[in-house]
């Protein structure tokens, strides 16, 4: 037999006992310790105790039990090696075959709002990882299985064929390095944060795996989308999908960005996304009045767009957004009778989001070939900036609404980006262009006559006073601004010229 004796500590107990079973009835000495001794004893299967292998007692509260040569030995010894055999024989040490370990429950442990330190670190396991890469390592000899999920195939190959194939054992190796891989990476997020470090020596990230996706960006792009552990509730990684067909790349991508516009809002707000720019943006008393907006600023590019709201979606909000075609809708609820009139779009995705949640640092990772850059989150709002009026003419209160609604928005527009705002609403946006008049232009261009005594937002400073004269054609009355510029005067005496109040907030916006 290729398993004649197998070595199990599991902190997940799922499916266990029947696996251990089936190896008892076909002969394997069982090696066992703690918990999982217990259970295993508890349902009938015949245990060989660790302390009886190692000749050596659990000390220090079971901080220390597999630690040892008869363990490690056993599980590291190359079976086509004479001279291991030798050793072996001459310590009195038997081969272990198969190693069924999971680890002490860490992730678990900080994710529980009240963890103190004490009891994370002592949640970090030892002899569990110790002993998974020792048997990884020799996998040629010995099968190493870290998930239940994984039992079933051992079982199935090792009964058929009369041992694990190379392929499987290959393959359940590499599995362990990339477990063992995130735990460690947890508890070194975990201490590094504890220590107060922000940009450590090294970087290390782990992911667990949510779905694959059909393909990426484009059909000829492989994609999977992945989460974070321990990541926030309020991201579209922690979506549920109420209905609907399965998320795409860039669904993920559009997603992610209309969430993080109506964060932005305490009132009922509606966002409508396209390509990971905001295409309507509109606030209200109600989410209705709130939709009703974000689909005025653009009626046209909301088409096939992904919806963001902040409220729980109702009848009449629900009998609106049936009216044209949706890519997404995200919500924290949905009414019954809101469901029941988008259910029937069988296309349309219906995902739900918690919005409540408090506010959290974290750092935003973009990879580049070869490397990676990281950076904290752009969380800093209109409350953050150092406001103050540089023009002769004050905004009133309607201009004062307008430009923080654009200040708010302009931040999550890809740069150079001009985003004009009336009325609670946003009326024409400027994306990605290369310089800040061209966006201007475009934003001006979609907004048409409504432009005339609208806000105008701008992600960074103006290097000259072309936008301003830009903004005076269309009879804009506000412009919201970084400042900064060696030209800043020039841009001043312009609006002022023109009549224009010009607020500073000496804070940029860039998004690339």
């Amino acid at each position: 037999m290729s398993i004649k004796r197998a070595l199990i500590s599991v902190s997940n107990k799922e499916g266990i006992l029947p696996f251990a079973k089936q190896l008892e009835e076909e002969g394997v000495e069982i090696i066992s310790t703690g918990g999982t001794s217990r259970i295993l004893k508890e349902g009938g299967v015949n245990v060989t105790g660790v302390t009886e292998v190692t000749g050596f007692p659990e000390i220090l509260d079971g901080r220390v039990k597999t630690l040892h040569p008869n363990i490690h030995s056993g599980l590291l010894a190359m079976r086509n090696k004479k001279e291991h055999a030798a050793e072996l024989k001459e310590q009195g040490i038997a081969p272990i075959d198969l190693v069924v370990v999971n680890l002490y429950p860490f992730k678990q442990t900080i994710e529980k709002p009240d963890t103190d330190f004490e009891e994370a670190i002592e949640n970090i396991d030892i002899g569990g990882p110790s002993m998974l890469r020792a048997a990884a390592k020799n996998h040629k000899y010995v099968t190493v299985v870290t998930d239940p999920e994984d039992y079933e195939t051992v079982l199935q190959e090792w009964l058929t064929d009369g041992d694990v194939s190379t392929e499987t054992k290959r393959r359940l190796a590499a599995k362990v390095f990339r477990h063992t891989a995130s735990y460690d990476a947890l508890i070194a997020n975990y201490l590094t944060e504890q220590s107060g470090e922000l940009y450590p020596e090294t970087y290390t990230v782990t992911y667990e795996k949510k779905q694959d996706l059909r393909y990426g960006e484009n059909p000829h792009q492989n994609a999977a989308f992945y989460r974070e552990p321990i990541g926030p509730l309020s991201s579209i990684a922690n979506a549920i999908q109420l209905h609907g067909k399965e998320l795409s790349y860039n669904n993920i991508n559009d997603a992610e960005a209309a969430l993080s516009i109506v964060k932005e809002f305490g009132q009922p707000a509606a966002v409508a996304v396209k390509h990971m720019n905001p295409c309507g943006v509109g606030v209200g008393e109600n989410i209705f009045d709130a939709y009703e907006k974000a689909f005025e600023a653009d009626p046209v590019s909301i088409f096939g767009g992904i919806i963001a709201l902040n409220r729980e979606v109702d009848k009449e909000t629900a009998q609106k957004m049936k009216e044209i075609f949706l890519e997404i809708i995200i919500a924290p609820t949905f009414t019954q009778e809101a469901l029941d009139i988008l259910t029937v779009k069988k296309n349309l995705r219906l995902l739900t989001v918690t919005l409540d949640e408090e506010p959290q640092e974290r750092s935003k990772i973009t990879s580049v070939h070869g490397g990676a850059l990281i950076q904290e989150e752009d969380r800093k709002g209109f409350l953050d900036a150092g406001v103050r009026v540089v023009t002769e003419r004050e905004p009133t209160e309607q201009e004062w609404q307008d430009l923080k609604l654009a200040w708010k928005v302009v931040k999550h527009v890809k740069s150079n980006a001009i985003l004009l705002t009336k009325d609670d609403m946003t009326i024409g946006v400027g994306a990605g262009q290369m310089n800040r008049v061209g966006a201007a232009k475009i934003a001006i261009e979609q907004a048409g006559e409504k432009a005339n005594g609208s806000a105008m937002g701008s992600d960074a400073f103006f290097p000259m006073k072309d936008t301003v004269e830009e903004a005076g054609k269309a009879g804009i009355s506000a412009i919201i601004q970084p400042g900064g510029s060696i030209r800043d005067e020039e841009s001043i005496e312009k609006a002022n010229e023109l009549g224009i109040t010009m607020v500073f907030t000496g804070m940029r916006h860039f998004k690339h």
